[in-house]
């Protein structure tokens, strides 16, 4: 016998929220496959630079991507659980559906929390082993030098509109302390003060032609002057404000739909006294 008065407003309700439920977890789930599919594009093989460190950013992009899809893939299939249990009133799959929305809440709240207070650690370590990275193996403004990490760098430069990994503003900077600059190359030539694919307006194919002498020895125009560490950072945060915010709405739903659960559990229990 189905329910009626608040125990049917409740089981309508908890459809209509585990349905949008549903879409959230997929959408989270998309949203996690589209940047684990970026690995081939132009994102994870740039920030693969890192890969030879602890830490690596390509790493923490990977594993974001993957937390969205395990949770995206939970959600949805929580919420088809608790869709099963109001649609066929069934008390033992609507309490069991609550506890699972409880732990599933109690864990995004700690996933989100740790995220916080690791946020600037994270940064402040990321940033030493870039630059670490950079003043060890930076050799040559070149795209096939004998250093795979210092091409990788050459490429990082080219894609992501920036240059070395603090802000370039003048002749004194981060390739001062690199092979580059202390051993061989055109800086330590005196010849440059910043490589050429660190030029606005060139790319892979036309870098060594094109690049201005006013940009790589004199730093008087056509530089870029925002550094990697920066232009990755924005890049991460774009990406995780998408997950952030559909994990916020997902945990909203998660409390309204424990509150309505536990309302038709109730009303099913009552009605089944009555009978």
């Amino acid at each position: 016998m189905s329910v009626e008065g608040c125990g049917r407003c409740g089981k309508v309700f908890l459809i209509l929220i585990n349905i949008l439920f549903f879409l959230l977890g997929i959408t989270l789930m998309v949203a996690g496959i589209v940047l684990k599919l970026n690995q081939s594009n132009d994102v994870l093989p740039a920030l693969s630079i890192l890969q030879e460190n602890a830490t690596t950013l390509e790493q923490i992009m990977s594993n974001i991507s993957l937390l969205a899809i395990a949770i995206g893939v939970l959600v949805a299939c929580v919420s088809g659980f608790g869709l099963f249990g109001a649609l066929c009133e069934v008390r033992c799959i609507l309490i069991t559906y609550a506890v699972f929305v409880i732990i599933l809440l109690a864990m995004e709240i700690a996933a989100v929390a740790l995220g916080f207070m690791m946020r600037n650690k994270i940064n402040e370590t990321v940033k030493e082993e870039m630059l670490t990275l950079l003043e060890e193996n930076y050799v040559d403004d070149s795209l096939n030098s004998s250093n795979p990490i210092s091409n990788k760098w050459n490429l990082l430069f080219l894609n992501f509109n920036c240059c070395a990994v603090n802000p370039v503003t003048g002749v004194n900077n981060d390739f001062d302390e690199t092979p580059w600059c202390t051993t061989e190359g055109e800086c330590h030539d005196v010849n440059a003060q910043i490589p050429k694919t660190c030029c606005v307006g060139v790319n892979a194919s036309n870098f060594e032609e094109k690049a201005q002498s006013s940009c790589f020895i004199y730093l008087t125009s056509g530089f870029k002057t925002t550094g990697c560490f920066d232009r990755i950072k924005e890049l991460i945060q774009a990406y995780s404000v998408v997950v952030i915010g559909i994990s916020l709405a997902i945990m909203i739903i998660e409390i309204v739909a424990i509150v309505f659960a536990i309302i038709l559990f109730r009303q099913i229990h009552l009605q089944n006294k009555i009978i």
